[in-house]
């Protein structure tokens, strides 16, 4: 199969080689990752690597609702805004959830709102795990205070700098990120729930860490293997140590796991990974070359997300083919459900095959606006329903999106976005 083109309304708009796949209603982001968690209730959801803390999707399911019922029974209502301050650490995909589940939703960028902390040290004016499980256990099995959350219902409001000026809160319903999760794992088949280790390196303040590596994983209830940095020997001990398949992380990693010979003290051979995924910055052809020479059997998956998107839009996995990957240096094929083109940026004129214009996507993954900015919103997404990203690509004749320079004025240091003003 190829790539669709349709004429309709607009020429040159591209949609996916495969079938659309089905976008549940009337369910929540923490319903949809928790679906069947009671039948693996006893597998291991999330282990910290270092210090072996672990949750099982029992305990993760059981402290979920003990924190949406701890905010809510101190005075927390939906609509309400929640700061999550934390690292990489077993609990934040366990309090994001609640958040979620109570009608709040969560944010990293102090707004002058509730703040839940980890750690011994107490910090005035906000709330710590434990308290919050405390709440939730004087409220009592019959506690009745939860409000009706909708999929339309915001449920996380992480910030980007979009594609251009100063970071922003974008603002992402249900709805938006449950959609993104049955596009991005549409070709998850059965035999592969329960039997995915994830490494969770990647900041779970980023879209890419708590949708694409956290949520993802426990939707299939794989385990989430999290570390709070990056360091050598750590990381390849995590690898081996925890059987990780599958290790979401960014280039200068792989550039880490190619040139340092740190690399050489391990026993590669105890390696169960199958794939690695590339994200937030490009990879270089030299770096791809070296990483495949020196793990040859392990895939190397360029993906393309953004926040504005509810992560994931582009990706490589692809059933037809047996999860091979697109090719290389490309970021993948249109996935389920979304609309692609691309436009002269000076025109507006949305333009054929094999050549490089403004990436543009249409979707239910599509956010809901900047923050109260209304005015970056209506310069990011048209009339139409495009969000028009500042990243240039074009798609070939097999379908493979390529992305090949960017109109933001953004600087991509490590996977980060920089103004320059401020570089």
């Amino acid at each position: 199969m190829t790539e669709t083109l349709i004429q309709v309304e607009e020429e040159n708009v591209f949609k996916s080689r495969f079938p659309a796949v089905a976008v549940p209603d009337n369910v929540t982001l923490p319903e949809f990752v928790l679906q069947d968690a009671e039948l693996y209730a006893d597998n291991v959801a999330i282990v910290e690597a270092i210090s072996g803390k672990e949750y099982t999707y029992g305990k993760v399911v059981r402290d979920v609702k003990r924190i949406a019922k701890s905010l809510t029974s101190l005075g927390l209502r939906k609509g309400r805004v929640v700061v999550v301050v934390l690292p990489n650490v077993a609990e934040y995909p366990i309090i994001s959830l609640g958040i979620m589940a109570a009608g709040e939703f969560s944010l990293v960028r102090d707004l002058k709102v509730p703040v839940i902390v980890i750690g011994e040290e107490r910090i005035e004016s906000t709330i710590s795990w434990d308290e919050l499980l405390e709440a939730a256990d004087r409220a009592g099995s019959d506690f009745v205070g939860y409000e009706a959350v909708k999929q339309t219902d915001l449920c996380a409001l992480p910030f980007s700098s979009g594609t251009t000026g100063m970071s922003k809160g974008v603002m992402l319903t249900h709805r938006n990120l449950v959609a993104n999760l049955c596009s991005s794992l549409f070709s998850v088949g059965p035999d592969m729930v329960g039997h995915i280790t994830t490494l969770g390196l990647m900041p779970f303040f980023h879209i890419y860490g708590i949708t694409g590596i956290c949520c993802a994983t426990m939707r299939n209830k794989g385990k989430v293997v999290v570390m709070s940095r990056f360091e050598l020997r750590m990381f390849l001990n995590a690898l081996i140590t925890h059987e990780v398949i599958f290790a979401p992380i960014v280039p200068p990693i792989m550039l880490a796991l190619v040139k340092n010979p740190v690399v050489d003290e391990f026993d590669l051979s105890r390696l169960k990974l199958r794939a690695v995924m590339t994200a937030a910055a490009p990879l270089a052809p030299e770096l791809l070359s070296s990483f495949e020479d020196k793990f040859p059997g392990v895939q190397v998956q360029e993906a393309y997300g953004l926040t504005e998107h509810s992560c994931i839009t582009l990706t490589h996995g692809d059933p037809l083919k047996g999860q091979v990957a697109a090719k290389k240096n490309s970021v993948g094929f249109i996935l389920p459900n979304l609309e692609i083109k691309f436009i002269d940026p000076d025109t507006g004129r949305s333009l054929p095959r094999n050549t490089p214009g403004e990436v543009c996507v249409r979707s239910q993954c599509v956010m809901q606006g900047y923050y109260k900015n209304e005015e970056e919103t209506e310069r990011t997404i048209d009339a139409r329903g495009w969000l028009h990203t500042g990243d240039i690509g074009y798609i070939d004749d097999d379908g493979d999106v390529f992305i090949v320079d960017r109109i933001k004025e953004m600087i991509k240091y490590k996977g980060f976005q920089v103004t320059p003003l401020f570089f």
